[in-house]
């Protein structure tokens, strides 16, 4: 890492990365954006906002399971509960016995209370209320490498199957038809969502990683012109809002989090009006 080290120095002569703890957390912040760019398109086309949520909300019983079991890295125990609870609403949503929107209600709702639940009785739920705000400066140099993996196997994964997820998601019957797997392809991307919301919730926090996924998202579809444009619109909000808002936290002294949210969302606000303008003329 020392000459990573040396790299931002030398770039950003700057003092806040002065500290490793900010030069640490610039690059998580490089690595994970893109992430919640990319995958946030999907989401938003998909109309899964509340899917990501009601995965952001397991996480605390995926601790609360870690804690019971013993598990030091929760992680480990957060993972497995989040992909098995993906899975769940998915199979549930595809049952088409209620509507998607009140499925993930339940689930969101069922995932909070039960993590809040199992927590409390052992006694130690302030001991992991951090994991609700998060906080991107406790970020370590190997975790920046699995976010470094990590973002390496979702481009891949999306210039694989790219075509297959968005199709399926425009039109499954029309998807079908064509020889994709549509079951596969929706679990497909169930899992990489769940992967990348766990990973990411110790950092970013329950209460708003959510609107990291979706807000540069949505901002890029009222600037975008073509699906290409969007892509790459979507990964450039969501990496301006991260840096800024990361440098800004610094000098205003405020939780990361909730700055990069602010700056994304003020995009937001300014791409919805720029569109309605654009619309009228």
């Amino acid at each position: 890492m020392s000459g990573i080290y040396f790299l931002i120095d030398t770039i950003l002569p700057f003092e806040w990365t002065e500290f490793a703890y900010m030069k640490n957390a610039l690059l998580a912040v490089l690595l994970i954006t893109p992430l919640f760019g990319l995958v946030g398109t999907m989401i938003v086309n998909n109309k899964m906002s509340f899917f990501s949520d009601a995965l952001g909300h397991s996480a605390l019983t995926g601790i609360a399971i870690g804690v019971l079991m013993g598990i030091d890295n929760y992680l480990i125990s957060m993972m497995g509960f989040a992909l098995l609870f993906a899975l769940c609403i998915s199979a549930v949503m595809d049952s088409g016995t209620s509507s998607a929107d009140t499925i993930i209600g339940v689930f969101s709702s069922t995932g909070l209370a039960l993590g809040i639940v199992l927590l409390s009785a052992s006694g130690g739920f302030a001991k992991y209320s951090g994991y609700l705000i998060g906080d991107i400066l406790t970020v370590q140099p190997a975790e920046i490498a699995m976010l470094a993996v990590i973002l390496a196997a979702v481009v891949v994964i999306w210039y694989l199957f790219f075509n297959k997820l968005m199709l399926t998601s425009i039109n499954a019957d029309l998807a079908a038809s064509k020889g994709i797997n549509t079951r596969l392809t929706e679990k497909l991307f169930v899992v990489i969502v769940a992967v990348i919301v766990t990973v990411s919730i110790k950092w970013v926090g329950v209460l708003i990683i959510n609107s990291l996924l979706v807000l540069p998202a949505a901002a890029a579809r009222n600037l975008a012109k073509s699906m290409r444009s969007y892509h790459f619109i979507a990964v450039g909000i969501s990496l301006f809002s991260g840096v800024s808002g990361l440098v800004a936290s610094y000098y205003t002294g405020t939780a990361a989090g909730g700055t990069i949210v602010l700056i994304a969302a003020v995009i937001f606000f300014f791409s919805y009006f720029l569109n309605r303008m654009r619309a009228k003329a």
